[in-house]
C-alpha cells in the first residue's frame, strides 16, 4: 500500500470507537495495517480514559498517519454537536456520522487513503435524521455511481446474496435471472482485481430445497437460476450451479469454489456465521475504491463497558489491506 486506511467513525454512542481503540491498543499482537479514523478526539480520549486504557490520541492529516500509528491512534479530526454519552444516541451528533462516511470516501478517492474500512452506523437514528439511503453500502453507490454487490468473507468462506435486505417473500419475488448475472459479473471481476484470483470458481446456491428435485419442488432453478447459470459460463466465467444449498458450505465443499452466489440474505450469513461468527467482514464489491466493515451492529447495550469484541473490525482492516495490495499488483 502507498497510504494508510481510513476507518469511520460510526455510530458514536456504539461499539465503534471502543473496538478502534482495542484494534490499536493491539496492533503489535494482530499486526492490522496502519490505519487513521475520521472522529472527533476529544472523544476517542474520554472514551479511552473511560475504559482505563492509555492510549495517546494524535490529530493529524492522512499523510502523517502512518507515521503516527507507531506511538498513538492517528485522527483526522471531525467535531460533533454534543457530548457522547456511550449508549445514548444524540439525533444532533448524527450529520457528524454521514460526515465521516463522505469525507472518508473522498479521501479514498483521491488516493490519500488507501481503502474505507466503516464502523457501525444505528439506521434507525440516520433515518430520523433524514438518512434517505437503506443503509452504507447504498450511500457508497450513490456517491460513487458503481453497481455494486455485497459479500460476507471470513478465512474459510466468501457469500455473495443477490437479494439483501428484504423479507424472504419479497426476495423470491424479485429473483430473476438478471440480477443473478449481474451479481455474477460483479463477484467474478471483484474476486480478480481484489482477491487475486485469476480464474475464480463461482458456486451458484439453489433456491429450493434439493434444488427444486427438477420442477417439482419449485420452478426457480429451471427457469430462473440455471439459465443465468449458463449466461455467466457463456461469458467465460467458471459457475456452477444451482447447486443444493444443504450441501454447499462443508468444509470439503467449500474447497470446489472461491465464493458462492446466494439467493437471499439468510441462505449466505448463516453459514458464514456459523462457520466464523467473530471473524467475519462485510465487503462492498463493484466499487471504484475498496470498502470493508466488520460484520456487527453498534451494539449500544455494552457501548462503553470495555466488552466489545474487535475481532471483526480487525478482520475488516487487514482484509482491506490485502485487497489494497491486491488491487495495487493488477493495476501496476
Amino acid at each position: 500500500m502507498t497510504a494508510p486506511l481510513v476507518l469511520t467513525m460510526g455510530e458514536p454512542a456504539g461499539i465503534g470507537g471502543e473496538i478502534a481503540l482495542r484494534a490499536w491498543l493491539t496492533r503489535d499482537e494482530h499486526n492490522p495495517p496502519p490505519f487513521f479514523m475520521i472522529d472527533e478526539p476529544k472523544r476517542l480520549e474520554a472514551l479511552a480514559q473511560r475504559l482505563g486504557w492509555r492510549i495517546p490520541v494524535a490529530p493529524v492529516e492522512p499523510e502523517a498517519a502512518e507515521t503516527a500509528f507507531t506511538t498513538a491512534l492517528p485522527v483526522l479530526p471531525l467535531a460533533l454537536k454534543h457530548d457522547v454519552v456511550p449508549g445514548k444516541i444524540d439525533p444532533a451528533n448524527e450529520a457528524g456520522v454521514i460526515d465521516s462516511i463522505s469525507r472518508g470516501v473522498a479521501l479514498v478517492q483521491q488516493g490519500r487513503a488507501a481503502a474505507l474500512v466503516t464502523n457501525p452506523i444505528q439506521k434507525k437514528a440516520l433515518y430520523a435524521a433524514g438518512f434517505p439511503h437503506p443503509g452504507h453500502t447504498e450511500y457508497l453507490a450513490e456517491l460513487s455511481g458503481a453497481k455494486i454487490a455485497m459479500m460476507l468473507a471470513t478465512d474459510e468462506l466468501r457469500v455473495v446474496p443477490v437479494t439483501i435486505h428484504e423479507s424472504l417473500r419479497e426476495a423470491i419475488e424479485e429473483l430473476s435471472g438478471e440480477k443473478i448475472v449481474a451479481t455474477g459479473r460483479i463477484l467474478a471481476a471483484a474476486l480478480k482485481r481484489d482477491f487475486g484470483i485469476a480464474k475464480p470458481r463461482i458456486a451458484v446456491a439453489a433456491l429450493n430445497p434439493h434444488a427444486g428435485e427438477g420442477g417439482a419442488l419449485g420452478r426457480e432453478e429451471v427457469e430462473i437460476i440455471a439459465p443465468a447459470v449458463a449466461t455467466l459460463r457463456a461469458e467465460g466465467i467458471a459457475a456452477t450451479g444451482p447447486a443444493p444449498a444443504d450441501t454447499l458450505f462443508h468444509e470439503a465443499a467449500r474447497k470446489n469454489y472461491d465464493a458462492v452466489l446466494c439467493m437471499y440474505h439468510d441462505q449466505a450469513l448463516i453459514p458464514l456465521k456459523t462457520i466464523d461468527f467473530d471473524h467475519g467482514v462485510n465487503v462492498t464489491l463493484g466499487l471504484p475504491f475498496i470498502r470493508t466493515s466488520p460484520d456487527h451492529g453498534t451494539a449500544l447495550d455494552i457501548a462503553g463497558t470495555g466488552k466489545a469484541n474487535p475481532a471483526s473490525l480487525i478482520a475488516a482492516l487487514k482484509l482491506a489491506g490485502r485487497m489494497a495490495r491486491a488491487r495495487r499488483n493488477i493495476e501496476a
